[in-house]
């Protein structure tokens, strides 16, 4: 199979990277098309057998798989200019835009011919670059063989979950907006480290490995976070007085509130 990522930014040349790290595909079947000539030397030196272009052209021609990576009002203007060199039966367009639906899609692809594409849209975090994201995907008129493939492809690069289309807001907030909330919590806990004494590298490090820690409790363990809190929990112990000290201050509440102010509702119909 080969592949062409519809522009290189932070999504897409991190999909670029995970792609190249992954068992699915050798770099030199990845092509990543972007008119920033930066984003392209990234790439670049990244791994030099990644195929890179500035200028679209007939690229799409040889693609299997066509990832789109740009923001979402660019989507219009570029399916518009790719849609007439497009082969249904052979080539999948993947969306990374989020809320641009399906009825969207299609509405850019029309008057192509009766045929109907075979469309994803994924949502991955940035994660994917090292192959840990965690990536939300929805298909429209995809078998249950090219489901599997797509799925298979980004399994391959963290884990994944198929949804349907009116949960890839949800996904976007938990999963990749979520990344985020989670680069923010090791910044906290890395500034508290410095005003406890660690210097800054120490402090991220043990914040880091600490986190990094939890997960793999909960992963082995197959454990809700509340049991794994009550195994370090002691009456009267300084754990419990943080913890409180954390809900004093919103900490829950925080959480909740941002993942829900990123849940903005798609008008999907």
């Amino acid at each position: 199979m080969r592949v062409t990522i519809i522009g290189g930014g932070n999504i897409g040349g991190a999909i670029a990277r995970g792609l190249s790290r992954g068992s699915f595909f050798q770099a030199s079947d990845i092509t990543v098309v972007d008119t920033n000539p930066a984003v392209l030397d990234a790439l670049r030196i990244f791994n030099p057998q990644i195929n890179l272009a500035q200028k679209n052209n007939d690229i799409t021609l040889s693609a299997d798989i066509i990832i789109i990576a740009l923001k979402p009002w660019l989507i219009e203007n570029f399916l518009e200019s790719i849609k007439f060199q497009l082969n249904y039966d052979r080539q999948t367009i993947i969306s990374v835009a989020a809320g641009i639906s399906f009825k969207q899609l299609n509405e850019y692809l029309k008057q192509i011919g009766p045929e109907m594409p075979t469309l994803f849209r994924i949502i991955p975090n940035t994660a994917i670059s090292v192959n840990e994201s965690m990536t939300f995907i929805a298909s429209f008129n995809a078998s249950e063989k090219k489901e599997q493939l797509i799925v298979d492809i980004f399994s391959n690069m963290g884990k994944t979950v198929l949804i349907s289309e009116d949960s890839m807001s949800a996904g976007t907030a938990l999963g990749s907006c979520g990344i985020a909330y989670a680069f923010r919590y090791i910044r906290a806990a890395t500034e508290a480290g410095v005003e406890i004494g660690f210097s800054t590298e120490h402090a991220q490090q043990i914040a880091m490995q600490t986190l990094k820690g939890a997960i793999k409790l909960l992963e082995d363990n197959k454990s809700h976070p509340e049991m794994e809190i009550d195994k370090v929990t002691t009456p009267g112990g300084i754990t419990i007085k943080g913890l409180n000290t954390l809900e004093k201050y919103g900490f829950t509440n925080a959480v909740i509130e941002g993942i829900k102010a990123g849940n903005l509702s798609e008008n999907i119909s």
